[in-house]
């Protein structure tokens, strides 16, 4: 089969579009036909170089796909059907996971992380990470929601215990995330403020429900945050971004308001003076993927059309070079996503 492997760390030119031999699932997996696969940061990172990744190694996390097999332990899956795949491998069997906190499993990982992904003709997985899709959802759809929905769903719901009315502080409109986290905050009639870097995207981002979007190059977000709010700042923030926002989201926050962070896109290393945090009661909390239950619940909206994939560009799999590019670029609003529509 094709797949796109990493020889070595570096920029997009270490990407290699390269027969590998066929996986072999085993008796509890499904082979599955990779139709489109959705490209995410952490692709960049992982081939920038992230501790815990062998090389070669095979990116991606999110895919969709068709089923061309299933194991002799599968019964309730079979050939044909059109799935999409949960992004995260977990042991399955340890005391958190069947608890059901699958994302605090010690063996927890991303898919094309700490273990080999999706962009791949063919991709053998656990029957628990497969998941039917209804017809009405297309293949680039199914392969841009998992990774971003499920986040954006357990920071608002599973950390930060979203309630009707709040206001909501959403930084970065038109990554992932932020484009799933605008749509669940709405879900839930929350007043929703949103940043974004031009008025292209943030036209977008009043499409999407926002109820004020702030240019985060030209005004400052606190500040903006205090005008809007009537000085009393939001209720919770989803921090994706990291060092160039952090001091700024944890000012924008009210007395006893919760700051919920995934990720640290533009750099881990920020400064938290303790007498501010402590004073004014305020609760920061770390959020890591989610659970198999959590995605499942929140597919359910999507399935139902009350949450939509928003796609930026598709790009066929074999030039994922250019996709790569284009993702560092940073212009995008939405999904880019990859489609592999050889035949087998």
């Amino acid at each position: 089969m094709k797949a796109v492997r990493i020889h070595q760390f570096g920029g997009p030119e270490v990407l290699t579009y390269e027969d590998v031999p066929d996986p072999k699932p085993r008796k509890d997996q499904v082979l599955i036909h990779v139709r489109a696969c959705g490209l995410n940061h952490l692709d960049l990172w992982v081939r920038k170089g992230l501790p815990g990744v062998n090389l070669p190694h095979i990116l991606g996390s999110d895919a969709a796909g068709e089923i061309v097999e299933v194991g002799e332990y599968v019964t309730d899956l079979k050939p044909g059907q059109r799935v999409l795949i949960a992004p995260m491998h977990f042991c399955n069997h340890c005391a958190k996971c069947v608890a059901g906190l699958q994302n605090q499993c010690r063996q927890f990982t991303v898919l094309g992380n700490g273990v080999d992904g999706s962009n791949c003709e063919l991709f053998a997985v656990p029957a628990v990470n497969v998941i039917s899709i209804p017809d009405s959802l297309g293949f680039n759809e199914a392969a841009s929601v998992s990774l971003v929905f499920l986040t954006a769903w357990h920071m608002l719901t599973g950390r930060a215990a979203i309630r009707q009315g709040q206001t909501v502080l959403i930084l970065g409109a038109n990554s992932g995330v932020g484009i799933a986290a605008i749509q669940i905050a709405k879900m839930f009639h929350a007043r929703v403020i949103t940043t974004a870097g031009d008025e292209r995207k943030m036209e977008r981002a009043r499409e999407l429900g926002a109820d004020f979007v702030i240019n985060h190059y030209q005004q400052k977000i606190s500040q903006e945050v205090r005008k809007i709010t009537n000085s009393e700042g939001v209720d919770i923030v989803i921090e994706h971004v990291g060092h160039a926002t952090w001091d700024e989201s944890v000012r924008s926050l009210k007395s006893g308001g919760t700051l919920v962070t995934c990720g640290a896109t533009t750099g881990p290393k920020v400064e938290l003076d303790l007498r501010f945090l402590f004073s004014r009661q305020l609760a920061l909390l770390g959020s890591y993927m989610g659970t198999m239950s959590e995605l499942h619940e929140v597919l359910g909206h999507v399935f139902a059309g009350r949450l939509k994939p928003v796609i930026d560009h598709t790009f066929p799999l074999k030039e994922i070079r250019a996709a790569h590019e284009y993702m560092e670029k940073s212009q995008m609003f939405g999904k880019i996503v990859l489609n592999q529509l050889s035949a087998l």
